[in-house]
């Protein structure tokens, strides 16, 4: 079985990279078969991260030396459980938003710019991500980030709106910025250490001056805590993520923020693990929860709301990372799981909203409960999952960071244990606020059309209209044109051009959306296995040795 294991590492890497390449040589050409070999090659990540997450938890650590090289000279990819965990994820929840993508582009009959663009985009992003999970040492580390920042340029930009155009300028400027401090970090790495393997690191490292120690930690930090939106180095991404098309704001929202946390899991707990800048995290990780949620109540667009949040959970996952105890790092690793799921599902939901409704806006929407009961529903659970109603696994994840903050029991952990409840109450209270005006509430006062009719938009400004059944209220900013089936809104399809919104939605994009709201749920069922493995994730996290060994087999020095 280890032997298996053993050639299965570099696939999630690989099978991504590779199916891009064939599809740029087909180019737009046999549009059925590119969607079915999309599919076909994340789920086969997929089915690998699954084979991974069960035989590194078996079997523990596995490594392969790309081209035979070996450590330190070599590039190494290194699996164990936090990594698999990682990939398995990071793979569910890219094929449930590949599936939406293509019942997206089918629907509004925008075909050539998912396939000719987006599809292979978005599996090199996929295999950037796979890359830095699975990253051996620092420089490739940097490389996987390089390679799905990249792939996130395009797809940030996709279609060439104009606001596309403005917010992938800031993400690409704080992109660079952050990936500069990168590179001089492992290059100062490098030079004080004479190696950027992590396994070589881990033992190099507590060698080097304190001083120079806690200079590398610190630039490491702040590269990464960029990359997650961690406060007060996360007001981009408020700005930058919402523009984008559905599909690609939910696996910006959910996965490549936890890329970032990731790493800093990593290095805090093999390279640094004498806790050094703890305090200073602990103040982060407040400052996120508190400041993100606050932003988040002040909102009016659901998509920007639901970035505020995104970045105000970081919070948790920094605060478990700052503990550093095995019951924090725990439940850190199980906030990220939890979290890539239900954050992306809800992106996806806003989709569904914004192509029902119109828009994204709070003050243009209402009766959607009665409208669209099934997008409700959908919007519904995660919502509930995302704010920590017990006994889903927000509530548990939530809970068993409050319990190793206690089990710490310094005043600064208490602090944070009650910044926790607060966020957890404000975050309530924000998606409450979506229920009431999108869902629960009457249309908005206006004038009564006849079934059937379309509505089109009177300003130049782009302003959203809204879609509405039989016999409801239309805003005065909109005036009737035509009997039939559809209404034009602002929101804009992958290529670029405006969605045509109806009353029906697309079995494919409501069907991954459903998928990932029972993924969801799957944490909360199976939350005592889950639990579980990241408590054994945790543990070999802090003994570290099980990943030099892995790497370095001798020992190394």
């Amino acid at each position: 079985m280890a032997d298996i294991l053993h050639y299965l590492v570099p696939l999630p890497v690989v099978l991504p990279l590779f199916t891009a390449g064939l599809k740029l040589a087909i180019g737009t050409r046999l549009a059925r078969l590119q969607r079915a070999m999309s599919v076909a090659a994340l789920t086969a990540v997929l089915a690998i991260g699954l084979v991974l997450l069960f035989g590194v938890d078996a079997h523990g650590p596995q490594v392969v030396h790309v081209g035979e090289w070996g450590a330190p000279i070599g590039i190494a990819l290194v699996a164990d459980r936090l990594s698999a965990l990682m990939v398995t994820v990071s793979a569910a929840i890219t094929l449930g938003v590949l599936v939406y993508s293509i019942g997206q582009g089918l629907a509004d009959e925008d075909e050539v710019a998912p396939l000719a663009v987006f599809h292979p985009t978005y599996l090199i992003l996929v295999a950037g991500v796979s890359n830095a999970f699975l990253a051996g040492d620092l420089f490739n580390l940097y490389v996987g980030f390089e390679i799905l920042l990249t792939a996130s340029y395009v797809l940030l930009t996709i279609g060439g709106t104009h606001a596309r155009i403005r917010a992938g300028a800031t993400y690409v400027v704080v992109s660079l910025l952050s990936s500069l401090l990168f590179l001089i970090a492992v290059g100062l790495t490098y030079a004080a250490a004479g190696t950027v393997n992590l396994a070589q690191l881990a033992v190099r490292l507590p060698e080097v001056p304190a001083e120079l120690g806690l200079v590398l930690q610190v630039m490491l930090l702040a590269a990464f805590a960029i990359k997650a939106a961690v406060f007060p180095l996360s007001a981009w991404l408020p700005d930058s993520y919402p523009t984008a098309p559905a599909p690609v704001t939910a696996v910006f929202a959910g996965l490549l923020t936890k890329v970032g946390v990731y790493a800093m899991i990593r290095t805090q707990t093999l390279l640094f693990p004498d806790g050094r800048v703890d305090d200073l995290l602990m103040w982060a990780a407040l400052a996120t929860m508190v400041v993100g949620i606050l932003g988040a109540v002040a909102q009016t667009d659901i998509k920007r709301l639901l970035s505020f949040t995104l970045v105000s959970h970081i919070g948790y996952m920094v605060f478990g990372i700052a503990l550093g105890s095995a019951h924090g790092l725990a439940g850190a690793v199980y906030y990220v799981a939890h979290h890539i799921t239900v954050q992306t599902g809800l992106f996806l939901v806003t989709g569904l909203i914004e192509r029902r409704g119109g828009s994204t806006s709070m003050t243009d929407l209402g009766g959607l409960a009665r409208l669209s009961p099934l997008v409700a529903i959908l919007f519904f659970v995660p919502a509930m999952n995302l704010a920590g109603i017990p006994p889903l696994s927000g509530f548990l994840g939530k809970l068993g960071l409050m319990q190793a903050g206690v089990q710490a029991g310094t005043p600064l952990a208490y602090t944070l244990v009650a910044g926790s409840v607060l966020t957890s109450l404000l975050t309530l209270y924000a998606i409450a606020r979506v229920w009431n005006h999108a869902f629960w509430r009457a249309p908005a006062a206006g004038a009564v059309i006849a079934p059937g009719t379309v509505l089109e938009e009177t300003e130049e400004d782009e302003s959203p209209t809204s879609a509405f059944g039989p016999g409801e209220a239309v805003g005065p900013s909109s005036r009737v044109r035509t009997p039939a089936a559809r209404t034009v809104a602002r929101a804009s399809t992958l290529g670029g051009r405006r969605i045509v919104t109806s009353t029906s939605l697309p079995a494919a994009m409501v069907g991954a959306t459903a998928g990932l709201v029972l993924l969801g749920l799957a944490f909360t069922l199976f939350a005592g296995p889950l639990i579980g493995y990241c408590d054994r994730a945790a543990a070999e996290l802090l003994a570290r040795a099980p990943y030099i060994t892995a790497v370095f087999p001798g020992g190394t020095s």
